[in-house]
């Protein structure tokens, strides 16, 4: 997603600035029309990035600022208060900044939703349609104490999904980097000892000697193509539409990965879908912010075709019980909010149950990846160490 400055008219002919996040310009034209502004003009915004980078605003100070407006809001203190204490309070520059742009643009008389619109950088789409919603409706106290809700449920439900993926890969980095150094420190030690013994070593010591030989002289390669490698798939990831679809459908179908993958974007997608509601925004227009919030391109396409399959005239859970993403129980549920009116409930009780289901399932994984990645590292490790010793062995054996 890009940041792009854009010039627009209200119905009025007012003129209106601000900056908003978007894959290209026609979505965020397509943005301004559906908040009744006409775009003038709409450029990607280019910035300078600090020599040491800035502080970024993380998942955890959003949540913190969000409960602390809603609470502020709750007690009957002015927003221009509200954003003065937040600004006043806030230990990272940029949210300290941006709060205190906001609190500068309430009191020139711009609406709330018009000064979070300004700051793509601490204010995603979903958080502005949400106060936007609350705004209109009078009921903006309630939608900041849902918004916050949702906003503590979404970084913990991110946070789990991150640690069940982060584990594993840390472990098996370390292990990397372990073997590395062995292979390229200390074996050439031991094979400089074994020269002198004038015997033939044996098997499991020469494959050793053989592979750290190779290392030594050409360690670069392996950095290269790890590097590389890597390097490539994000880019690739991030840049490649196709391909970005066909690595998040693989995702999906991932051993153990692929169902906590699954079990969270269930969660998410009733999350953000039941909030939204609740703030009284249409259900087509929530099914876009819910689209953009999905985390993942397979089930994006599956809302989409929800999205589509409503204004055609059909039910929301036609299309979702043609995929593969989305399970019989949670499609009858939301069946049943549907028939009786209260699928706000039912969103919430869904979510509620898949994030449990979330912590169950990493809960079980980390169980689970314990003894196997010790296995594994007594396996590469303890076998280095045994290949290096044999010819010491042998020789005691001799000696005996």
């Amino acid at each position: 997603m890009e940041v792009y400055h854009w010039e627009a008219k209200t119905k009025a002919g007012e003129k209106k600035t601000g900056d908003m996040e978007g894959e290209n310009t026609g979505e965020v034209s397509s943005a301004l029309r559906k908040r009744g502004l006409t775009a003038i003009k709409v450029k990607k915004l280019v910035t300078k990035k600090p020599l040491f980078g800035s502080p970024k605003i993380t998942d955890l100070e959003v949540v913190v600022f969000t409960r602390q407006l809603a609470t502020m809001v709750g007690a009957g203190l002015p927003l221009v208060t509200c954003f003065e204490l937040s600004s006043n309070g806030a230990e990272n520059p940029q949210v300290r900044e941006i709060t205190a742009r906001v609190k500068k643009d309430i009191e020139s008389g711009v609406s709330l939703t018009e000064a979070l619109i300004k700051e793509p950088k601490m204010f995603d789409e979903l958080f502005v349609n949400l106060v936007s919603a609350g705004e209109q409706s009078g009921i903006l106290e309630a939608v900041l104490e849902r918004l916050s809700v949702y906003k503590e449920k979404a970084a913990a439900l991110k946070a789990k999904v991150k640690s069940a993926m982060t584990y594993p890969i840390a472990v098996i980095s370390i292990a990397f980097i372990i073997t590395g150094v062995l292979m390229i420190f200390v074996v050439p030690t031991f094979a400089e000892l074994f020269k002198s013994f004038g015997a033939e070593l044996p098997a499991p010591t020469r494959i050793v000697i053989a592979i750290s030989e190779w290392a030594q002289a050409n360690w670069w390669i392996v950095v290269f193509l790890i590097g590389g490698s890597l390097k490539g798939f994000f880019y690739a990831y991030k840049n490649n539409k196709k391909f970005h679809y066909q690595a998040d459908k693989l995702s999906l179908k991932l051993p153990v990965f692929g169902m906590i993958l699954r079990k969270s974007a269930i969660a998410r997608f009733a999350r953000t879908f039941g909030t939204m509601i609740a703030a009284g925004t249409p259900i087509l227009e929530s099914l876009d912010n819910v689209a953009k919030t999905a985390g993942n391109m397979v089930v994006e396409e599956v809302i989409s075709n929800s999205k589509k399959s409503i204004s055609e005239g059909r039910t929301l859970t036609e299309p979702l019980s043609e995929s593969d993403i989305f399970p019989g129980m949670v499609v009858q549920m939301i069946n049943i909010g549907e028939s009786t009116g209260n699928l706000e409930v039912m969103l919430s009780k869904i979510a509620d149950f898949y994030e449990a289901e979330v912590d169950r399932a990493v809960d079980n994984l980390t169980a689970l990846l314990e003894p196997m990645i010790l296995v594994i590292l007594g396996v590469l490790i303890g076998g280095l160490v045994v290949a290096m010793y044999m010819p010491i062995f042998q020789m005691g054996g001799v000696v005996g």
